[in-house]
């Protein structure tokens, strides 16, 4: 028994490592996924058969009692029983392959055992196939699993030749022949074929985890190359910023040259056969060789096609990696090698994952930019609904005075005008400094005090050195028309409006109250968060200063509406301190309008 087990462990060796280089194949990893279709399933049935039957072709005979050595051909007489490996390449055709897979192994092997004949050869043809079922049945059951452990493996090998043994006492004749042959060579292959199948799934596992590790080393390598060449890619491409991407991949690629370029021409070559490969120059042939909508890379592996016209050109092959935006090929990256063995699988791979990251990442931004312009837009559209309502207040203002005070009308105009030409100004900006708003403010106010000097009192309190901060143009104005317009408009004299400006510990809080009749209750709740009518106040106003002040600001900066608790309305909101820091305003006092 000593002398049988040592010469299976041999053979089993030498099987062992022709699996290791098995393990090394990249088709073999397929199995893994176990999504197999009948093609497939049919091509791993057949390698791992065939891997079974050299198993088989490595077996000991034994005839008598006697331990035969023939090299890799076995003696099948039908006197003669074989101890063997088969069933190892059944076991694991099962437990990476599945059910589907282990029978299909089984059953080539087991014919293949059938043929050949020998005390055990019906025996072990019956066997086979039920071994490598149930090393697939036992791989579904452990699904949760990529690879089964080496632990579990071994007790499936030990139970899948415990069940051969059972085969080879039901099968083979004589009966007290076959139990002698089961005493003789049970345990050496249970134990040999066992500890085989448990160092097989371990290789596969080291190889699994070594091709994970791989991938994640490369997968960071590619998002930190991406991460520092793409700020110069968004920036747009020309001489300057092609020139620093292509020093950053020579140095984070380390290939024999880098050359950068746009849609249509080159712009950079950094590293070997800059002498000759000059920049600003057309890509010539090298755009014959690109996709240019799939954003596929490119391999060229004969200088010949590099189409270099330089006799002595070092560069021999090169990776071509175009990345694309908007539909369309944005730029291309070229890696350089003096020689084609130089260009490694994972060179390429990693060349995809960096094209792909890169054309992602300017999809993202083109993305991001359409939405900008997209909200740019609806400010714009709100703006443009606020100031016509404004004009439309004061046309009906200077249509009054003409008939009642044709001078002030007159002054009117002019101050309109003024604030007109203010406006058109700072329509063009998205944020503009407060104290820019408030002088906006004031260009009103006076048109207001043409018309309700007698009538009310506007008052624009201030801190002393406001920080620099900013908010969205003609955001105080509408306020302080709705307290005119809605709050006070029933007051013929001691109207009040309040603007208060107070530095806080990180924002600017801004509060617009009057003394008038407060909003009514079932208006309080929409004022801001709907557009309103005219019937309601200046409601458009409000809610366009509200929707923009959140877009802009944040939610943190809505307006803050309520009814004060003796008379009138109370609305504020707060402008963040930027974060760079605070710039001193100039020093401001109080300011009355009469």
């Amino acid at each position: 028994m000593d002398i049988l087990t040592i010469g299976l462990f041999e053979r089993i060796g030498m099987l062992l490592i022709a699996a290791f280089m098995v393990t090394r194949m990249p088709s073999i990893q397929y199995l893994l996924e176990r999504e197999l279709n009948w093609k497939t399933a049919t091509t791993y049935s057949l390698f791992f058969g065939l891997f079974g039957i050299g198993g088989v072709m490595a077996g000991i005979s034994i005839a008598d009692g006697e331990i035969l050595y023939p090299m890799w051909w076995p003696v099948f007489e039908p006197h003669v029983a074989l101890a063997h490996s088969g069933n190892v390449g059944v076991v694991m055709a099962g437990l990476l392959g599945g059910p589907v897979v282990g029978l299909g192994a089984g059953c080539l092997t087991g014919l293949f055992l059938l043929v050949m004949g020998g005390m055990t050869g019906q025996a072990y043809a019956v066997a086979a196939p039920f071994v490598g079922l149930l090393a697939g049945g036992a791989a579904r059951f452990f699904s949760d699993e990529r690879i089964i452990s080496p632990a579990k493996s071994l007790f499936i090998g030990m139970f899948a030749m415990i069940l051969t043994m059972c085969f080879i006492l039901v099968f083979t004749t004589p009966h007290e022949e076959a139990v002698r042959l089961v005493n003789h060579m049970g345990i050496p292959m249970v134990v040999a074929n066992s500890l085989a199948i448990a160092v097989f799934t371990t290789m596969m596992r080291a190889v699994l985890t070594e091709k994970e590790q791989a991938q994640a080393v490369e997968t960071e390598r590619a998002l930190k190359i991406a991460d520092k060449v793409l700020p110069y890619i968004k920036q747009g491409l020309n001489q300057e910023t092609a020139h620093i991407t292509a020093h950053l991949l020579m140095n984070e690629l380390q290939p024999a040259a880098v050359a950068v370029a746009d849609e249509e021409h080159i712009l950079a070559h950094i590293g070997l056969g800059a002498d000759h490969h000059p920049v600003n120059v057309p890509l010539g042939p090298v755009k014959d060789k690109l996709d240019l909508y799939s954003g596929h890379v490119q391999v060229i592996m004969d200088q010949d096609e590099m189409e270099c016209p330089h006799p002595r050109c070092p560069l021999k092959a090169a990776i071509l990696v175009p990345f694309h935006q908007a539909g369309r090929m944005a730029g291309l990256i070229t890696l350089y090698y003096k020689r084609p063995q130089q260009i490694r699988a994972v060179d390429i791979v990693l060349a995809q994952g960096l094209g792909k990251l890169i054309s992602n990442q300017l999809h993202l931004a083109e993305a991001e930019r359409m939405k900008e312009l997209i909200r740019e837009a609806e400010l714009r559209r709100l703006q443009a609904q606020i100031n016509p309502h404004f004009l439309f207040n004061t046309l009906n203002t200077i249509v009054s005075l003409i008939r009642t005070n044709p001078a002030e009308a007159r002054k009117v105009t002019f101050q309109l005008a003024q604030y007109m030409r203010i406006n058109l100004k700072l329509q063009s900006q998205t944020l503009i400094p407060l104290n820019q708003e408030l002088e906006h403010l004031q260009t009103y106010l006076d048109i207001i005090h043409a018309r309700f000097a007698d009538q009310l009192c506007i008052e624009v309190k201030t801190d002393s050195n406001l920080p620099l901060v900013y908010l969205p143009p003609s955001t105080l104005q509408p306020l302080v028309e709705n307290s005119i317009q809605h709050g006070l408009r029933n007051r013929r004299e001691g109207g009040r409006v309040i603007i208060h400006i107070k530095d806080k510990a990180d924002h600017v809080e801004v509060s617009v109250e009057d003394n008038g009749t407060g909003i009514k209750p079932g208006l309080l709740d929409k004022l801001g968060k709907v557009p309103l009518s005219h019937e309601a106040g200046n409601g458009i106003g409000v809610y366009n200063v509200n929707q923009r002040l959140i877009t802009l600001l944040g939610e943190s900066s809505a307006l803050r509406i309520r009814n004060k608790a003796d008379q009138g309305c109370h609305i504020s909101f707060v402008i963040p301190k930027q974060e760079a820091g605070s710039k001193p305003e100039a020093k401001r006092g109080e300011r009355h309008v009469h």
